[in-house]
């Protein structure tokens, strides 16, 4: 109860953000992390097709953890979505020059460009995302009003990309950030916990 209360009406997997999330998953697997067998900050409520792609494997580099922890770590700052596939792949880092080595970890292990259902899902989401910045572009309202739109139209966590990920340089994004600066500080603000 406690997990899906985290996850929010919908109870998403805390991995993809699509399907239900009907399975207690162990970020640190209980083979090789017996200690982190019983810590809630190593349980994650997770889809059957995740939990079954991850299974007890949890790609390290050195002692750091390439799996993205999706209760502590911002997922868009190693995800990139891709609008035109639905795909999920890894950042481009410009400090490394390259895509971010956990977002490669993450989208190979969970198969996040290879899955078309979730595919299709976050695309279906992009565009509700969408219908909602239009409709605020040609009949300017409320910050309130067009948040909960936003929150009302995401079933797979877009805002995140939308406002801290690389979304924020689509069309919709950057017009909506340079003609409405206070409603787009006032999604920022709302959106930073998100």
């Amino acid at each position: 109860a406690t997990l899906q209360q985290m996850m929010g009406q919908h109870q998403r997997c805390m991995y993809c953000v699509d399907s239900h999330g009907c399975d207690i998953e162990h970020f640190h697997p209980k083979a090789a992390f017996p200690h982190w067998m019983y810590r809630w900050a190593n349980l994650l409520l997770c889809c059957t097709e995740c939990g079954r792609l991850k299974g007890d494997r949890f790609p390290m580099q050195g002692d750091q953890a390439l799996l993205i922890d999706p209760t502590s770590e911002e997922p868009w700052h190693f995800l990139d979505f891709d609008p035109d596939t639905g795909n999920l792949t890894a950042c481009f880092e410009l400090a490394s020059n390259a895509e971010s080595i956990k977002g490669q970890a993450t989208t190979t292990l969970l198969q996040l460009d290879q899955r078309e259902a979730l595919a299709a899902g976050y695309q279906r989401t992009w565009r509700r995302l969408q219908k909602s910045l239009r409709h605020f572009l040609e009949a300017p309202s409320s910050a309130d009003t067009l948040i909960a739109n936003l929150l009302e139209a995401d079933d797979h966590g877009l805002i995140g990309w939308c406002f801290k990920g690389n979304g924020q340089h689509e069309p919709l994004l950057t017009t909506l950030r340079q003609q409405h600066p206070a409603i787009w500080n006032a999604c920022l603000q709302k959106f930073t916990f998100y």
